[in-house]
């Protein structure tokens, strides 16, 4: 069920909207820590997506925080937002459980870059959130913590593996959150849940103090309610960083700055692509209905066929097996307690040649210069579906409990348009594009260039100024 947004309750309100907010002194910053609080108490039981929340250290936070703001002192755009993040992401001192049993009690030695610079910023931290066990999942199931469930309707899945990311920013619990993507885990639930997610170009956020699940194919991004929302939390994250070796010394730009520069005269590529995953006319309807939307705001749509994906999905398993098995060796020898899929996807890592490994690196650039020639000689950016089938249901996607054929394909086949764009390293972006008929949010993606998510920030941002999918809430 949904209803449109209104401006009685902070916690409905956008990111930027509170952090402008905020700036001006129309609401505090405690105001707006409340608020959020007040929405986990209500859709915490309903989504099980906290796993961790520090309601004290948030509400000391924010009045600090305005405190700031009461000397003239402001940090940054998000100064005094409340947010909270994937349980990936170390604080030095706290726990930090990659959604695992193994890391339950494990104490974090160092912080991640990513939530230095957001401390910098001025953001206020709620907690930390449900994730699949160390983001070896697309779906959002989890035994050890309990399985998030969707905002939308409880028995459906959030999409994986940055599940709590997903349903807390679209129960409108927080504002914005941190997920990281390896096969599609912040697009994934952006599309299951309704909400905004990025996967900036490889190398464009820094990974310093996150868990790895790939270390060659892991992105770091943000999942918000609005795309002028994410472009603002981009920012705020991307550069270089040198504890990174992979991050790009490339400029930041302010991605906000452009995103009302509006899509006429842009070209985007227009992709169903049936010939590579099935997509189901309910998804096929909301993404040619978003394309529509496009070409009426002054955009041209070329039709575009995407190269078969099959070797970028297989080159994606073999570097996500091998490093997964190799950063989880010694837990696996000494008997750790991983869900059965789990380690049966890690085991398979052990079992496969070094050569191959090898191959699947070396490949990756003619990979992209592929995609390009074949998908964007003539576009400037392409767009898909995200998930070509309607959300599922919890039951259904059970690996864990009934892993049988029909279960397995169904799960492969969800990161089927998502998991290719890890092994390019291009941007890509979510967005809510409709519902299907039980309710329930679908998504496409925009594909850009190397570097370029500010061009998608513009085409993103002006379809929701032409829609209100984005503004729909669940109830």
């Amino acid at each position: 069920m949904a209803r449109s947004m209104n401006g009685d309750d902070l916690a409905l309100r956008d990111l930027c909207e509170v952090a402008d907010d905020i700036a001006a002194r129309r609401i505090t910053s405690v105001q707006a820590t409340e608020a959020c609080l007040a929405r986990i108490a209500d859709w915490q039981p309903r989504t099980n997506a906290f796993l961790r929340l520090h309601a004290k250290k948030a509400l000391a936070r924010a009045h600090a925080m305005d405190g700031e703001l009461a000397t003239g002192s402001r940090r940054s755009p998000l100064h005094g937002v409340p947010m909270a993040h994937k349980d990936m992401y170390y604080r030095i001192g706290e726990n930090s459980t990659g959604g695992s049993a193994i890391r339950r009690d494990w104490v974090a030695s160092t912080t991640a870059t990513v939530l230095r610079k957001l401390d910098a910023a001025g953001v206020v931290e709620l907690g930390f959130l449900s994730m699949a066990e160390f983001a070896a999942g697309p779906t959002g199931h989890n035994i050890h913590h309990g399985h998030c469930r969707n905002p939308w309707d409880g028995q459906r899945i959030t999409g994986g593996s940055s599940s709590g990311s997903g349903a807390s920013v679209a129960a409108r619990m927080v504002y914005g959150a941190l997920g990281s993507d390896t096969g599609g885990s912040i697009r994934l639930p952006a599309s299951a849940c309704g909400v905004v997610g990025m996967k900036a170009t490889y190398g464009r956020v820094s990974r310093a103090g996150a868990l790895a699940r790939s270390w060659t194919l892991d992105h770091v991004g943000p999942l918000t309610r609005t795309v002028r929302d994410n472009a603002r939390l981009l920012t705020a994250i991307a550069g270089h960083d040198p504890n990174d070796s992979t991050t790009s010394e490339k400029p930041v730009l302010d991605y906000e700055a452009s995103v009302e520069d509006g899509v006429r005269g842009l070209k985007v590529g227009f992709s169903l692509p049936d010939a590579l995953v099935p997509v189901d006319p309910q998804v096929a309807t909301a993404v040619q209905t978003a394309a529509d939307t496009l070409e009426s705001l002054g955009a041209a749509i070329v039709p575009v066929k995407l190269p078969d994906f099959t070797a970028l999905y297989r080159a994606a398993e073999v570097i996500v097996k091998c490093e997964a098995a190799a950063m989880h060796r010694p837990w696996m020898e000494a008997d750790a307690p991983y869900a059965n899929q789990v380690r049966t996807r890690m085991d398979a890592g052990f079992f496969i040649p070094a050569t191959q490994y090898i191959d699947a690196l070396r490949l990756r650039a003619h990979f992209v210069s592929d995609f390009l020639a074949a998908a964007m000689t003539d576009v400037d950016a392409v767009m898909l579906p995200t998930i070509p089938f309607p959300v599922p249901t919890i039951e259904e996607t059970d690996v864990e409990a009934s892993g049988g054929p029909a279960t397995l394909s169904m799960v492969a086949r969800f990161t089927g348009l998502t998991r290719p764009f890890n092994t390019l390293g291009l941007p890509v972006l979510s967005i809510p594009c409709g519902f299907d008929a039980s309710g329930v949010p679908i998504g496409l993606q925009l594909v850009g260039r190397p570097f370029d998510e500010a061009l998608l920030y513009r085409i993103g941002h002006a379809y929701q100024r032409a829609t209100d999918h984005h503004r729909k809430v669940p109830v």
